[in-house]
């Protein structure tokens, strides 16, 4: 029998160091390297509800899958999931089609129609996730819709990274207040987050994605960024066309295709979903292998394009 084998029955009969078991798997010892992804599944729900009226079709399923395939994730954040039954069943799917993600968190936030979520190869090591935050406005208190979800996630015995994820408030238009307004006091308190776990570790590895539903020059999604030492790298995914010619103005982003969201309403694209890296994490970013997923009918899945970033699963100083 292998060393690996008498020290993991060692740890079996000793509760207490139990938890730590998956940490010695041979998986998680040989991760060189890892893929975290976001997508957002528009309305991946297992029967309608109060405000959305369908169940996810099985075709816009098979499309999802088809895409969390190409992606080839060890993580992947989700919006706009439905039920936890949603999640699971998302999940047992992609495991009858040979991709297991043994982890999972689902978050039940203000909003009980679609939630935030996550899926993972390797253990979660700790859970914080968000579900009651809330805010003054105007003089009347509001309630973050889908919370954030914050889990630890160790990838190897070497490497862990902290996950924070987040559906801000959409550009929908409501009674209760200017929808923009709403969306910057949600991306306020995401931000609190943030500058809680740096201020207690400048090194953290942390990674904020998410659809933060506004584009980069956006009030909110400033506000998320941050600014001064702590402030986040987005690692702005592109499309995987060719385009690699710098913009003739330097001011200016590269001359590639960013957007991940298409409002059918406008005939209007933009790039509405993140992957935000705390300094500790954007060393380990393998800058080349961040992209925005292009794939034939992307559309029967979901109005919004998944993205995903690469990182190496050993802290770089």
């Amino acid at each position: 029998m292998t060393r690996l084998y008498y020290r993991t029955m060692n740890l079996i009969r000793r509760p207490r160091l139990l938890a730590i078991l998956v940490l010695i798997t041979p998986a998680l010892l040989h991760a060189e390297t890892f893929r975290i992804a976001e997508y957002n599944v528009e309305n991946y729900l297992d029967q309608p509800t109060e405000t959305r009226h369908a169940a996810k079709s099985a075709e816009a399923k098979a499309k999802i899958r088809e895409s969390i395939h190409a992606l080839k994730p060890d993580v992947i954040s989700f919006e706009e999931m439905g039920s936890t039954n949603a999640l699971l069943e998302l999940r047992a799917s992609l495991k009858a089609e040979g991709m297991d993600f043994p982890y999972w968190e689902h978050v039940s936030g203000f909003d009980t129609n679609i939630h935030v979520a996550v899926l993972s190869r390797f253990p979660i090591t700790a859970r914080r996730s968000h579900t009651n935050e809330n805010f003054l406005l105007q003089g009347r208190r509001f309630s973050v819709s889908r919370g954030f979800s914050e889990v630890d996630i160790q990838v190897n015995t070497n490497y862990s990274f902290t996950l924070l994820g987040a559906h801000l408030k959409s550009k929908r238009t409501v009674p209760e207040g200017d929808e923009a307004e709403l969306r910057l006091e949600e991306a306020k308190l995401l931000r609190e987050k943030v500058d809680a776990l740096l201020a207690g570790n400048p090194n953290a590895n942390l990674v904020v994605l998410g659809d933060f539903n506004d584009t980069k020059d956006s009030s909110s999604t400033k506000a998320i960024l941050g600014a001064g030492k702590f402030k986040l790298v987005d690692t702005r995914p592109a499309e995987r066309n060719g385009d690699d010619a710098p913009n003739p103005n330097p001011r200016f982003s590269p001359m590639n295709v960013t957007w991940t969201y298409y409002y059918g309403v406008e005939d209007s694209y933009s790039r509405i979903d993140y992957i935000l890296l705390s300094p500790g994490m954007a060393r380990e970013w393998v800058k080349n292998e961040a992209y925005v997923l292009t794939m034939p009918n992307w559309g029967i899945g979901s109005d919004h394009r998944p993205i995903v970033a690469e990182f190496e699963a050993e802290d770089k100083k």
